[in-house]
């Protein structure tokens, strides 16, 4: 586990020695400095005796480690979803295996310039469980489709764009869909 331990004592201005006698019961300066540096395994019960010591949550001296950002997909606005220009990502609070993202560069239907919808991949098996949900769906030679997925039968799917006045589109043989998950607006 990574520790922010020495972090949080040095921002408060606390010598090891300090905390060590803070701590219920008190403890060794050494043996705060080998919790700081890793050299001693930072167990639960060290960590919330360490926190009280300190003044602060648990929660506060622990790191967690870098998480990897969200490849964006596509590209959405009133003209409908496009392959991004250049590679980019979105940083999400936590990437689920399968991820991809859109983002929103035009208003368009309920969504505005600037949001980013977190889409689940899914297989064909399982296009059912996105029906009456919006959804990005690869088409060839690099292009996408998205909207509401209003019918699937067989390996055709019937999408409803978002904006107003657009025609149904089918996708046949899609080899995935992304049905949104999550809309990140700023506020």
């Amino acid at each position: 586990m990574i520790t922010a331990i020495r972090d949080v004592r040095r921002a408060k201005k606390l010598t090891l020695e300090d905390v060590a006698q803070r701590c219920d019961p008190p403890t060794t300066a050494q043996t705060i400095g080998r919790l700081e540096t890793g050299t001693r395994t930072v167990s639960v019960a060290w960590l919330n005796r360490i926190a009280a010591a300190l003044g602060v949550d648990a929660s506060d001296l622990v790191k967690l480690p870098e998480r990897p950002d969200l490849s964006v997909a596509a590209t959405l606005d009133g003209s409908g979803a496009q392959a991004p220009r250049h590679s980019e990502t979105v940083p999400p609070p936590a990437v689920e295996p399968e991820m991809v993202a859109v983002r929103v560069t035009g208003a368009t239907g309920d969504y505005r310039a600037g949001d980013q919808l977190w889409c689940l991949r899914l297989a064909p098996d399982a296009f059912g469980r996105a029906l009456n949900r919006d959804i990005l769906a690869p088409r060839p030679a690099g292009r996408f489709a998205f909207g509401r997925l209003i019918g699937v039968e067989g390996s055709r799917l019937q999408l409803l764009p978002p904006g107003p006045g657009q025609r149904q589109v089918i996708i046949a043989e899609a080899p995935w869909i992304a049905v949104a998950a999550r809309l990140v607006r700023e506020l």
